[in-house]
C-alpha cells in the first residue's frame, strides 16, 4: 500500500481545513495583539515615553507573531490552491493595502527611534497605528465578503471570472454586512491589544488601555450580535443539491449547488457547532468585566477564547464551504473538490506534525523569556530598546 492512503483523502482534506482554522486563529491570537495595540498607540499613550512603553510591549514578539500568517498564506496555497488563485485574484488590492500596511509596521518599528525629532516619531506612530488598524478592518470586510458568496464564476478550464470587475475589486467588498464584520474585526482586536497592554505595562497605560478596551470590548459584543442576527435572517446559505464524493477530484464544477434561506441550516444540521458563538459572547463579555475590575491575566485568556469562539463560529458555520460564489453556487469552493492532491496533502501533513510542535515550543520559551511588565526604566536604560 502506498504510504499516503493509510488517511484517506477525505480525512486529509478535513484535517487541513482544520489546520487552516488553527493557523489563522493563531495568528489572531498572537499578531492580533499587535495589531490592536498599534491602533490604540495614538489614544493610550500621550509622551514619548509613554509611547515607547507601548511599542516595546510588544517589539520583542511581533516578528515571531507574523509568522503564523505567512504560514496561513503558505498552507492557503499548497493545499487549498483554487482557494488561492480565486480569493487572490479578486481580492488583491485588498491585499495590496493589507501587505503595505504590514509592511510599515516593521519599518516603523526599526525607524521610529532614529531621531529625536517629535514629527519624526509622530510620524512614525501613525504609521503603526495604519499598521494596526488597515488590516484588522480589512481582514474583517474580506471574512464579511465570504459568508455572502463573492460575485465569481469559474469557466470550464477552471479560470475564475468575476462579475463586473468585482466594483473595481476593492470598492465592491464595502457594502453595509462588510463593513459590519470589519468593525467587529478591528473592535475585537483593539479589545486583545487593550487586555494585553493591562497584562504587560504598568500605571497610566494600562488604565487607559482598560478604558478604551471595555469600550472597544462592547462595540465588539454589540457588533457580533448584530451580524449573527443579520447572517441568520438576512444573508442566504449554501448547501449541496445532492450527496457529495468526499474523495472526488477538486473540481467544483462537478458537483450541484443551491442557495438556502440561511446559514441557520448549519445550526440545524449539527447543533453542537453552536459552542462556537457562544464562546465567542463569553469570551468578550468576560473580557469587558475584567477590564473594569482591573484583572490581568485573566482578561487575556479571556479575549483569547473571545476571539478562538468568534473564528471558529464562522468556519463550523459555512463547512464545507471555504468561497462560496454568489453568481453561480456550482462554482462554491468546498473542503471537497478544491484541495491539493491526496499525496500533496499528506507530505504536507508529516511536515507539520515535524515542524509544528517546534514552533510551538519555541513560542512557549520566547514568552517565558519575556515574562514580565515593560516599565519605562526598561526602554530608557535598554539600549536595544525601540
Amino acid at each position: 500500500m502506498i504510504l499516503h492512503e493509510f488517511i484517506s483523502y477525505d480525512v486529509l482534506r478535513v484535517i487541513w481545513w482544520a489546520l487552516l482554522g488553527v493557523l489563522l486563529i493563531g495568528f489572531a491570537l498572537t499578531d492580533g495583539f499587535d495589531m490592536g495595540v498599534g491602533a490604540l498607540l495614538p489614544f493610550v499613550a500621550k509622551t514619548d515615553i509613554e509611547r515607547r512603553v507601548v511599542i516595546n510591549t510588544v517589539g520583542p514578539v511581533w516578528e515571531g507573531n507574523q509568522v503564523w500568517f505567512i504560514l496561513g498564506g503558505g498552507a492557503i496555497f499548497a493545499a487549498w490552491p483554487p482557494l488561492y488563485a480565486v480569493s487572490f485574484s479578486g481580492f488583491y488590492l485588498a491585499m495590496f493595502v493589507i501587505l503595505a500596511a504590514l509592511i510599515v509596521r516593521p519599518v516603523a518599528f526599526k525607524y521610529r527611534s532614529k531621531r529625536e525629532s517629535a514629527r519624526w516619531r509622530t510620524a512614525w506612530d501613525w504609521a503603526l497605528f495604519a499598521g494596526g488598524a488597515v488590516p484588522a478592518l480589512l481582514f474583517g470586510v474580506a471574512v464579511g465578503n465570504v459568508l455572502q458568496g463573492v460575485p465569481f464564476e469559474l469557466t470550464p478550464d477552471l479560470f475564475a471570472r468575476y462579475e463586473g470587475a468585482f466594483y473595481a475589486k476593492f470598492f465592491g467588498l464595502l457594502n453595509p454586512f462588510a463593513i459590519l464584520a470589519g468593525v467587529v474585526s478591528l473592535a475585537m482586536l483593539v479589545t486583545h491589544g487593550a487586555a494585553w497592554l493591562s497584562f504587560k505595562a504598568e500605571g497610566v497605560v494600562a488604565t487607559r488601555a482598560r478604558s478604551v478596551g471595555a469600550v472597544s470590548g462592547l462595540v465588539t459584543i454589540v457588533g457580533y450580535v448584530l451580524a449573527g442576527i443579520w447572517l441568520a435572517f438576512g444573508i442566504e446559505g449554501y448547501a449541496f443539491a445532492s450527496d457529495v464524493a468526499a474523495n472526488g477530484p477538486s473540481n467544483p464544477l462537478y458537483t450541484e449547488v443551491l442557495r438556502t434561506d440561511s446559514w441557520l441550516s448549519a445550526y440545524a444540521a449539527r447543533p453542537w457547532i453552536a459552542l462556537a458563538p457562544v464562546l465567542g459572547l463569553l469570551g468578550m463579555v468576560m473580557t469587558v468585566l475584567g477590564m473594569r475590575a482591573g484583572r490581568e491575566g485573566k482578561t487575556l485568556l479571556w479575549s483569547k477564547l473571545g476571539i478562538f469562539g468568534a473564528i471558529s463560529s464562522v468556519g463550523l458555520t459555512m463547512f464545507p464551504f471555504i468561497l462560496p460564489s454568489s453568481i453561480d453556487p456550482r462554482s462554491s469552493l468546498t473542503v471537497w473538490d478544491s484541495s491539493s492532491s491526496h499525496q500533496t496533502l499528506f507530505v504536507m501533513l508529516v511536515a507539520t506534525v515535524i515542524f509544528m510542535p517546534m514552533i510551538l515550543v519555541y513560542t512557549a520559551w520566547v514568552y517565558k523569556v519575556l515574562w514580565g511588565k515593560v516599565t519605562e526604566a526598561d526602554v530608557t536604560e535598554s539600549s536595544s530598546a525601540y
